[in-house]
């Protein structure tokens, strides 16, 4: 005879292998905890099988757990895209949606990628820029919603999370080490002032050795170990990571992750999209929490 799967305990499942635990899935899902726990004991005696290791601090998946993942993550995604398609059929239009590159991953995919499944017929147009050609773009009415990296936090927007700066540098890397320390940044890079600032009262001798437009000519001379580049933490580019220099470069402060949109009364799409943009940095913030424990 043929068995079925729990979808809302696949999802309860995925929830708890993201988050790295069951409370942080409960809050994610907005169940409570016993209720997701319940879940995970009813998929664990279906399938006959353990699929997480309770024995550590932490849960880790077992061996069955990490392959039932994979299944998970697809069957979901097809779950989502079906009721996509054949439900939300009366959303259509185009979303012009803003993000600084230095934030784009690892986040922004996953997000468009769960925004297309629920509104297949929603388009959404993605700009990656400074902070202040964002808010000028949003200002002038060219984009719907925008995230940015900043300070403070101007009226109208919502704080989505605080992240602090890393110094990034390539791989294996030494530039860290000479001085004056070589520094790559964009021109209008609003993490250039506050890097040389923390220099300056460091008493480190600096230069900017490398500077441009565009994001990818600082990641390709910083993977090249020709200077080093200050990023948000869990934002690391390919061919780079972030730098254990043991204290000798200054603690760089945090900034804000920022989210701002053109209405408020937008409606369903770009409410639901807001929310996944909250969630997925919300959960970056759990999972690095959880790795520092």
């Amino acid at each position: 005879m043929a068995r079925n799967l729990d979808m809302t305990a696949l999802r309860s499942f995925v929830a708890v292998a993201d988050c790295g635990g069951v409370t942080r899935a409960a809050g994610f899902l907005n169940l409570t905890q016993s209720a997701v726990s319940m879940q995970l004991k009813r998929l664990e005696e279906s399938l006959d099988l353990k699929l997480l290791d309770r024995s550590a601090r932490t849960i880790a998946l077992t061996a069955n757990g990490e392959q039932l993942l994979s299944y998970a993550r697809r069957m979901l995604d097809l779950n989502d895209e079906v009721f996509g398609r054949l439900t939300a059929q009366e959303f259509e239009g185009e979303i012009v949606l803003g993000v600084p590159h230095d934030i784009v991953y690892p986040s922004i995919p996953q997000v468009l990628h769960q925004f297309n499944a629920s509104f297949p017929r929603m388009r959404v147009n993605l700009v990656s820029s400074y902070t202040i050609k964002l808010k000028e773009m949003l200002e002038r009415g060219e984009a719907d919603l925008i995230m940015t990296t900043e300070d403070g936090l101007d009226p109208g927007g919502e704080t989505v999370v605080e992240l602090p700066m890393v110094w990034i540098g390539a791989i294996g890397g030494a530039a860290w080490r000479h001085r004056p320390l070589r520094l790559a940044f964009e021109h209008k890079c609003l993490f250039r002032k506050p890097v040389q600032q923390a220099l300056d009262e460091s008493g480190i001798p600096w230069q900017m050795a490398i500077e441009s437009d565009q994001s990818r000519t600082i990641e390709a001379s910083v993977s090249a170990d020709l200077a080093v580049h200050a990023m948000l933490v869990g934002s690391t580019p390919p061919q780079s990571e972030p730098i254990q220099h043991g204290g000798a470069l200054p603690e760089l402060q945090s900034k804000k992750v920022n989210m701002y949109r053109k209405d408020a009364t937008q409606g369903k799409a770009i409410d639901a999209l807001c929310a996944l943009l909250r969630s997925s940095y919300e959960m970056r913030v759990s999972a690095r929490e959880l790795a520092a424990q």
